[in-house]
């Protein structure tokens, strides 16, 4: 994995994620959720590098929000207007979006969800994705295995992206909650548990701002919660926040999942105990291959053996291991981060 993700790193230029020159004859369309986070923007730059590489004209678009499906419904048709060949997609609303998807389907393009799986997974001709299933399991592991014993007492916060509960933020969610020993009740949804132990579930729209907020609304449910679950590192800084301004910035253990630069600095400086690391730019490069390949000879990609789905690979990142939860440190983390 690292030396795949070394090598994709070598093909980066300055190109940023602005529309490729249209002389190359196979076009294609990067649709992300928004163009400000920086593992969209990684994911951008990933894209653009191999697209140039392999003569592709891309051309990326993004959601002026997170949740904003309007717009990448629009950018999905003008895809199709324009006469992509593939299409990659990381879908604010997996199962909204999933009509206008067959749409292009049926007219012949190849449409990959990048990061967050369609609504149904099979929406999509395929997805290029973290086991984010796995990466929930991995922090939920570590969180347990940190409180030992107390976890009998645990008061977990659960901080996801939207009401919409998008596929990515329930896989997490409920990985998270398995690794940590909660059962579930529906696994394709959030806040139907009934374990006393989790205080409740906020939202946070993946930013830090939308983070304090959410955490300001669950220490106000309960001011005692000692473990807090985030979508992702952002949502993580801004309950952090939160939890320092009531002086619980030392007593609370705080997991999240992305794997970012600023992220994995977070980690090793406290203010995230532990993260599962993935792999924007990976995803993103393999995608624009697979479109390069569907254009030459028609086929599509295949999903890794016993999965639903291509994974592209999660590693655990602390500098505070647990017996039996394999992990990375955070200077191994920062020289495969992003962002």
């Amino acid at each position: 994995m690292k030396k795949l993700i070394a090598t994709s790193a070598l093909a980066l230029t300055a190109m940023a994620g602005s529309a490729m020159a249209g002389s190359h004859s196979v076009s294609a369309c990067l649709i992300t959720k928004t163009d400000t986070n920086p593992f969209f923007v990684k994911m951008r730059e990933g894209a653009a590098a191999k697209a140039e590489e392999l003569g592709i004209d891309l051309n990326t678009y993004a959601g002026r929000i997170d949740g904003d499906n309007e717009t990448q419904v629009a950018a999905i048709e003008t895809c199709m207007a324009n006469g992509a060949k593939g299409i990659l997609l990381t879908p604010s609303d997996p199962a909204a979006i999933a009509p206008v998807v067959q749409s292009a389907r049926d007219a012949g393009v190849l449409v990959i969800a990048l990061d967050t799986p369609l609504d149904p997974i099979d929406a999509a001709d395929m997805t290029f994705a973290t086991d984010n299933y796995q990466a929930g399991v991995l922090i939920g592991q570590w969180a347990a295995g940190q409180m030992g014993d107390a976890t009998a007492d645990a008061k977990i916060g659960l901080l996801n992206i939207n009401i919409s509960q998008p596929t990515v933020g329930v896989l997490r969610n409920q990985g998270f909650l398995e690794g940590f020993g909660v059962d579930l009740g529906d696994p394709n949804k959030w806040g139907d548990e009934t374990d006393p132990r989790i205080v409740g579930h906020d939202v946070s729209d993946g930013a830090t701002d939308g983070g304090r907020r959410g955490m300001e609304n669950l220490l106000a449910t309960d001011p005692g919660i000692n473990v807090v679950y985030t979508i992702n590192e952002p949502a993580a800084a801004g309950a952090y926040e939160a939890l320092k301004a009531l002086g619980r910035e030392n007593d609370v253990l705080v997991v999240s999942v992305d794997g970012g630069c600023p992220g994995v600095q977070n980690v090793k400086e406290g203010v995230i105990g532990a993260t599962s690391q993935q792999y924007p730019l990976l995803m993103a490069s393999l995608g624009v291959e697979a479109i390069a390949k569907f254009a030459k000879t028609g086929e599509k990609p295949a999903p890794t053996a016993g999965k639903d789905f291509f994974d592209t690979g999660v590693a655990l990142v602390t500098d505070q291991p647990v017996d039996g939860v394999p992990s990375i440190d955070t200077d191994e983390g920062m020289s495969l981060c992003w962002g």
